[in-house]
Protein backbone atom coordinates (compact mmCIF):
# COMPACT_ATOMS: atom_id res chain seq x y z
CA UNK A 1 0.00 0.00 0.00
CA UNK A 2 1.50 3.55 -1.39
CA UNK A 3 2.33 6.11 1.24
CA UNK A 4 0.77 9.22 2.12
CA UNK A 5 2.47 12.13 0.13
CA UNK A 6 4.28 14.60 2.77
CA UNK A 7 5.86 17.38 1.14
CA UNK A 8 9.05 19.92 3.27
CA UNK A 9 10.68 22.91 2.60
CA UNK A 10 14.65 22.98 2.82
CA UNK A 11 16.29 26.50 3.86
CA UNK A 12 18.47 27.80 6.57
CA UNK A 13 18.95 31.19 5.49
CA UNK A 14 17.27 34.65 6.07
CA UNK A 15 17.86 38.42 6.16
CA UNK A 16 16.90 38.42 9.57
CA UNK A 17 14.78 36.91 12.30
CA UNK A 18 11.36 38.16 11.34
CA UNK A 19 11.83 37.00 7.82
CA UNK A 20 13.15 33.31 9.25
CA UNK A 21 9.71 33.04 11.52
CA UNK A 22 7.63 34.29 8.83
CA UNK A 23 9.02 31.53 6.09
CA UNK A 24 8.01 28.61 8.83
CA UNK A 25 4.76 30.45 9.17
CA UNK A 26 3.98 30.39 4.93
CA UNK A 27 5.11 27.27 4.80
CA UNK A 28 3.20 25.74 7.37
CA UNK A 29 -0.20 28.03 5.44
CA UNK A 30 0.69 26.43 2.32
CA UNK A 31 -0.06 22.82 3.68
CA UNK A 32 4.23 21.53 3.81
CA UNK A 33 4.78 19.13 6.75
CA UNK A 34 7.93 19.73 7.45
CA UNK A 35 10.82 22.92 7.73
CA UNK A 36 14.00 21.28 7.06
CA UNK A 37 17.14 23.33 7.81
CA UNK A 38 20.75 22.15 6.17
CA UNK A 39 23.70 21.76 8.65
CA UNK A 40 26.12 24.02 7.27
CA UNK A 41 28.41 26.95 8.88
CA UNK A 42 26.99 29.08 5.53
CA UNK A 43 23.57 28.73 6.55
CA UNK A 44 21.24 28.78 10.31
CA UNK A 45 22.64 27.17 13.04
CA UNK A 46 19.92 24.22 12.80
CA UNK A 47 18.68 23.33 16.02
CA UNK A 48 18.33 27.16 16.75
CA UNK A 49 16.49 27.63 13.72
CA UNK A 50 14.05 24.80 14.22
CA UNK A 51 13.28 25.92 17.87
CA UNK A 52 12.87 29.48 16.52
CA UNK A 53 10.73 27.82 13.69
CA UNK A 54 8.83 25.43 16.01
CA UNK A 55 7.65 28.60 18.20
CA UNK A 56 5.81 30.17 15.91
CA UNK A 57 4.17 27.11 13.70
CA UNK A 58 1.27 24.80 15.37
CA UNK A 59 1.43 22.18 12.84
CA UNK A 60 4.76 22.08 11.34
CA UNK A 61 7.10 19.77 11.89
CA UNK A 62 10.55 20.67 12.06
CA UNK A 63 14.01 18.81 10.98
CA UNK A 64 17.45 18.14 10.12
CA UNK A 65 18.73 18.06 6.31
CA UNK A 66 20.92 16.86 7.39
CA UNK A 67 23.22 16.70 10.31
CA UNK A 68 26.94 16.05 9.89
CA UNK A 69 27.56 13.47 12.05
CA UNK A 70 31.48 13.74 12.17
CA UNK A 71 31.86 16.98 14.01
CA UNK A 72 28.47 16.53 16.46
CA UNK A 73 29.44 15.69 20.09
CA UNK A 74 26.32 12.69 19.96
CA UNK A 75 25.56 12.80 23.88
CA UNK A 76 25.09 16.58 23.77
CA UNK A 77 23.49 16.60 20.34
CA UNK A 78 20.89 14.20 21.77
CA UNK A 79 20.12 15.79 24.61
CA UNK A 80 19.68 19.37 22.95
CA UNK A 81 17.40 17.40 20.39
CA UNK A 82 15.41 15.74 23.27
CA UNK A 83 15.26 19.64 24.03
CA UNK A 84 13.44 20.34 20.73
CA UNK A 85 11.06 17.59 21.14
CA UNK A 86 9.92 18.73 24.31
CA UNK A 87 10.04 22.81 23.14
CA UNK A 88 8.45 21.70 19.37
CA UNK A 89 5.04 19.54 21.01
CA UNK A 90 6.99 16.48 19.77
CA UNK A 91 7.45 17.84 16.23
CA UNK A 92 11.33 16.99 15.49
CA UNK A 93 12.37 15.03 13.04
CA UNK A 94 16.25 14.28 12.72
CA UNK A 95 18.23 13.93 9.40
CA UNK A 96 21.60 12.55 9.82
CA UNK A 97 24.16 11.95 7.25
CA UNK A 98 27.95 11.33 6.90
CA UNK A 99 28.47 14.33 5.35
CA UNK A 100 28.44 16.09 2.39
CA UNK A 101 31.24 17.25 -0.17
CA UNK A 102 32.08 20.20 1.43
CA UNK A 103 31.43 18.95 5.16
CA UNK A 104 35.69 18.14 5.44
CA UNK A 105 36.30 21.84 5.29
CA UNK A 106 33.56 22.45 7.99
CA UNK A 107 35.11 20.16 10.01
CA UNK A 108 38.83 21.61 9.64
CA UNK A 109 36.64 25.09 10.32
CA UNK A 110 35.14 23.80 13.65
CA UNK A 111 38.68 21.90 14.54
CA UNK A 112 36.87 18.21 14.56
CA UNK A 113 38.60 15.02 12.55
CA UNK A 114 36.52 14.31 9.97
CA UNK A 115 37.65 10.87 9.46
CA UNK A 116 37.16 7.79 6.72
CA UNK A 117 34.07 6.98 5.42
CA UNK A 118 33.96 4.14 7.56
CA UNK A 119 34.81 6.04 10.64
CA UNK A 120 32.08 8.68 9.28
CA UNK A 121 29.56 6.23 8.79
CA UNK A 122 30.21 4.73 11.94
CA UNK A 123 29.66 7.97 13.67
CA UNK A 124 25.74 8.23 11.99
CA UNK A 125 24.84 4.78 13.47
CA UNK A 126 26.31 6.38 17.02
CA UNK A 127 23.99 9.25 16.60
CA UNK A 128 21.05 7.12 15.81
CA UNK A 129 22.05 5.38 19.05
CA UNK A 130 22.68 8.31 21.33
CA UNK A 131 19.27 10.47 20.25
CA UNK A 132 17.12 6.92 20.79
CA UNK A 133 18.69 6.24 24.07
CA UNK A 134 17.74 10.34 25.46
CA UNK A 135 14.24 10.16 24.23
CA UNK A 136 13.74 6.49 26.18
CA UNK A 137 15.91 7.49 29.07
CA UNK A 138 14.70 7.57 32.41
CA UNK A 139 16.05 11.02 33.97
CA UNK A 140 13.49 13.71 34.22
CA UNK A 141 14.26 15.85 31.43
CA UNK A 142 13.61 12.24 29.45
CA UNK A 143 10.70 11.60 30.68
CA UNK A 144 9.47 15.42 29.59
CA UNK A 145 9.84 14.63 25.95
CA UNK A 146 7.26 14.05 23.68
CA UNK A 147 7.99 11.36 21.09
CA UNK A 148 8.86 8.96 23.90
CA UNK A 149 9.40 5.99 21.22
CA UNK A 150 11.67 8.62 19.66
CA UNK A 151 11.96 10.87 16.67
CA UNK A 152 11.65 9.94 13.12
CA UNK A 153 15.01 9.22 11.68
CA UNK A 154 16.35 10.06 8.37
CA UNK A 155 19.23 9.04 6.80
CA UNK A 156 20.28 10.72 3.76
CA UNK A 157 22.61 8.50 0.92
CA UNK A 158 22.66 6.72 -1.73
CA UNK A 159 25.79 4.32 -1.77
CA UNK A 160 26.08 1.00 -1.05
CA UNK A 161 27.12 1.73 2.73
CA UNK A 162 25.02 4.10 3.55
CA UNK A 163 21.91 2.29 2.14
CA UNK A 164 22.59 -1.05 4.57
CA UNK A 165 22.99 1.22 7.28
CA UNK A 166 19.34 2.97 6.38
CA UNK A 167 17.78 -0.59 5.97
CA UNK A 168 18.67 -1.47 9.88
CA UNK A 169 18.10 2.68 11.23
CA UNK A 170 16.00 4.53 9.25
CA UNK A 171 12.54 5.54 9.08
CA UNK A 172 12.71 7.88 6.21
CA UNK A 173 15.73 7.59 3.48
CA UNK A 174 16.48 10.56 1.40
CA UNK A 175 18.01 9.46 -1.50
CA UNK A 176 21.51 11.55 -1.73
CA UNK A 177 21.91 11.09 -5.60
CA UNK A 178 23.68 13.46 -8.28
CA UNK A 179 21.23 16.21 -9.51
CA UNK A 180 21.31 14.59 -13.16
CA UNK A 181 20.48 11.83 -11.96
CA UNK A 182 17.19 10.35 -14.27
CA UNK A 183 14.42 8.22 -12.69
CA UNK A 184 15.28 5.17 -14.25
CA UNK A 185 18.82 6.05 -12.54
CA UNK A 186 17.19 6.21 -9.09
CA UNK A 187 16.39 2.62 -9.17
CA UNK A 188 19.94 1.23 -8.15
CA UNK A 189 19.33 2.64 -4.83
CA UNK A 190 16.13 1.76 -4.35
CA UNK A 191 16.71 -1.53 -5.13
CA UNK A 192 20.01 -1.75 -3.11
CA UNK A 193 17.84 -0.47 -0.32
CA UNK A 194 14.91 -2.86 -0.67
CA UNK A 195 17.31 -5.97 -0.91
CA UNK A 196 18.68 -4.42 1.69
CA UNK A 197 15.70 -4.40 3.94
CA UNK A 198 14.33 -6.78 3.06
CA UNK A 199 10.43 -6.90 5.05
CA UNK A 200 11.18 -4.13 6.67
CA UNK A 201 11.48 -1.82 2.65
CA UNK A 202 7.65 -1.36 2.96
CA UNK A 203 7.66 0.56 6.39
CA UNK A 204 10.72 3.15 5.08
CA UNK A 205 9.62 6.45 3.92
CA UNK A 206 11.43 7.08 0.39
CA UNK A 207 12.44 10.61 -0.27
CA UNK A 208 13.97 12.96 -3.00
CA UNK A 209 14.59 16.32 -3.20
CA UNK A 210 13.84 18.62 -5.96
CA UNK A 211 16.36 20.79 -7.16
CA UNK A 212 13.85 23.06 -10.12
CA UNK A 213 10.34 23.26 -9.97
CA UNK A 214 9.38 25.11 -13.88
CA UNK A 215 11.99 25.76 -16.61
CA UNK A 216 14.13 28.47 -14.86
CA UNK A 217 16.81 27.14 -11.67
CA UNK A 218 17.82 29.24 -8.80
CA UNK A 219 19.37 32.63 -9.43
CA UNK A 220 22.15 31.67 -7.51
CA UNK A 221 23.04 28.65 -9.50
CA UNK A 222 26.25 29.38 -12.02
CA UNK A 223 25.30 29.03 -15.84
CA UNK A 224 28.05 26.81 -15.51
CA UNK A 225 27.30 24.62 -12.92
CA UNK A 226 23.35 24.06 -14.11
CA UNK A 227 21.75 20.70 -14.22
CA UNK A 228 22.70 19.13 -17.53
CA UNK A 229 19.90 16.85 -18.46
CA UNK A 230 16.44 17.93 -18.88
CA UNK A 231 15.37 14.23 -18.00
CA UNK A 232 17.19 14.81 -14.28
CA UNK A 233 14.48 13.82 -11.80
CA UNK A 234 15.20 16.76 -9.73
CA UNK A 235 13.59 18.68 -12.20
CA UNK A 236 9.67 18.97 -12.05
CA UNK A 237 8.24 20.64 -14.76
CA UNK A 238 4.01 21.45 -16.06
CA UNK A 239 0.89 22.50 -14.90
CA UNK A 240 0.80 21.94 -11.53
CA UNK A 241 -1.78 18.36 -12.63
CA UNK A 242 1.02 17.34 -14.72
CA UNK A 243 3.98 17.78 -11.76
CA UNK A 244 1.31 15.72 -9.76
CA UNK A 245 0.55 12.97 -12.14
CA UNK A 246 4.64 12.69 -12.60
CA UNK A 247 5.26 12.26 -8.50
CA UNK A 248 1.93 9.93 -8.46
CA UNK A 249 3.45 7.72 -10.94
CA UNK A 250 6.94 8.07 -9.04
CA UNK A 251 5.65 6.95 -6.11
CA UNK A 252 3.66 4.02 -7.85
CA UNK A 253 6.69 2.80 -9.60
CA UNK A 254 9.52 3.41 -7.32
CA UNK A 255 7.98 4.00 -3.80
CA UNK A 256 9.00 7.94 -3.39
CA UNK A 257 5.82 9.91 -1.31
CA UNK A 258 7.72 12.19 0.89
CA UNK A 259 9.27 15.37 -1.61
CA UNK A 260 11.14 18.52 -0.94
CA UNK A 261 12.06 21.22 -1.88
CA UNK A 262 14.53 24.20 -1.61
CA UNK A 263 12.51 27.25 0.00
CA UNK A 264 13.10 29.17 -3.24
CA UNK A 265 10.50 26.94 -5.16
CA UNK A 266 8.31 26.54 -2.16
CA UNK A 267 5.46 28.57 -3.64
CA UNK A 268 5.83 27.60 -7.55
CA UNK A 269 5.41 24.19 -5.88
CA UNK A 270 2.65 24.96 -3.36
CA UNK A 271 -0.35 23.85 -5.88
CA UNK A 272 0.79 20.38 -6.37
CA UNK A 273 1.11 20.28 -2.21
CA UNK A 274 -2.35 21.21 -2.56
CA UNK A 275 -3.42 18.40 -5.36
CA UNK A 276 -1.36 15.78 -3.14
CA UNK A 277 -0.61 16.05 0.57
CA UNK A 278 -2.01 13.70 2.90
CA UNK A 279 -3.12 11.75 -0.82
Amino acid sequence: MSKEFRFGIVAGMAPDAAAWTATARHAEDLGYSTLLVPDTLGTLPPLLAMTAAATVTTTLRVGTFVLAAPYRNPPQLAHELAGLDFLSGGRLEVGVGAGRPAAEEDARALGMPYGTAAERIAQVRTVISEVRTAFAGTNAFSKSTVQRQGPPIMIAGAGPRMLALAAEEADIVALAVQADTTEEGLRGPIGTLRAAAGARFDDIELSMNLLQIGDEPPPWVPEGLRTPSAEAAAILRGSPREMADTLLRRRDELGLSYITVGGFFADALAPVVELLAGS
